[in-house]
């Protein structure tokens, strides 16, 4: 069993802008809150370095975590630090979810150096997105839009755009806010027109399964209606076998007690398919709650012909 007697708690972290900015953001609270001596350690994820294609073509989100996870398994770090939206829906054998951190603005972020909002991009504009998420939703809205994939991190999107290789990006709104770059957003797009990814705008703390001393640690910093909205809206991917390759989506709020989920699903073949909707809601108290209402919101989409928009095994 590891325990927490090396000189410092080390986060493993990829070194992107965005990245280096929720690792910090997590040390700092560790290290007030606890008075733990605290490290990083940045690294590069395959995920970083293949800019050239899709995620969905070339083995998903998992491609940014996975050298983390290496790190925690070698022991050449103890926890990491990650954008929730991006941590796959099953972690591999000996790892856990320690902690889920209150989130930011879920919403997506219009983003156009021209134009002040969706409807005001002429007929045929270039919108930048390699989300099938997204695609799905813009098209849904506007199915005139010529959809172009956008790789990088955000300096990167927001380069090609200024560089003018679109009329505009959707980008997650809460990066652009942790980098105080908000005034690039011109508009956030509303959930329910633009359901939110899972997870989107929360922070995940990964670590070892064995860890036990860092995970009850870790345990006082969750922020609990975050952590039972997230579960909820993760327990729809995992349902459904989500991947960034399903154009899926999954937002909860909590209306007093109650958290209601919204879900869709696309057609990644035929984008422009019509999207199934779902809305769900239910007292939540506890985790198991909160996977039993994402499972009721996958058996809603089943009912209404998920199984035809689901990619062929």
């Amino acid at each position: 069993m590891t325990q927490l007697t090396t000189p410092a708690t080390i986060i493993a972290t990829r070194e992107s802008r965005l990245a280096l900015w929720q690792a910090e953001h997590v040390r700092d609270v560790l290290q007030g809150r606890f008075g733990l001596q605290v490290q990083l350690l940045g690294m590069t994820t395959k995920g970083d370095q293949i800019l050239d294609r899709a995620l969905s073509k070339v083995g998903g989100k998992g491609l940014f975590v996975k050298e983390l996870e290496t790190a925690l398994e070698t022991g050449a770090a103890h926890l990491a630090v990650h954008s929730l939206k991006d941590v796959p829906m099953d972690l591999p054998p000996g790892f856990v979810l320690a902690a889920v951190w209150e989130r930011e603005d879920p919403r997506d972020a219009f983003v156009s150096t021209r134009y002040a909002q969706l409807s005001d991009l002429p007929q045929g504009a270039v919108v930048g997105t390699s989300s099938l998420r997204r695609v799905v939703q813009l098209l849904a809205v506007r199915p005139d839009l010529r959809i172009e994939p956008l790789r990088g991190n955000l300096d990167t999107r927001l380069r090609k755009l200024d560089e003018g290789g679109f009329d505009a990006i959707v980008l997650a709104a809460a990066g652009l806010m942790r980098l105080k770059l908000a005034e690039r957003i011109r508009s956030r797009f509303d959930p329910g027109q633009m359901i939110p990814a899972a997870g989107q705008g929360a922070l995940g703390i990964e670590v070892r399964e064995d860890n036990t001393a860092l995970i009850e640690l870790l345990a006082k910093t969750i922020h609990q209606p975050t952590f039972l909205s997230a579960h909820a809206e993760r327990a729809v991917s995992r349902g459904l076998g989500g991947s960034c390759s399903m154009p899926l989506a999954a937002h909860a709020v909590w209306q007093g007690s109650q958290l209601r989920l919204d879900a869709a699903l696309g057609d990644a073949a035929q984008p422009t398919r019509p999207l199934l909707k779902v809305q769900v809601s239910a007292a939540v108290t506890d985790e198991a709650g909160a996977r039993a209402l994402g499972a009721q919101a996958v058996a809603q989409l089943q009912a209404a012909g998920a199984g035809a928009y689901l990619p062929v095994a």
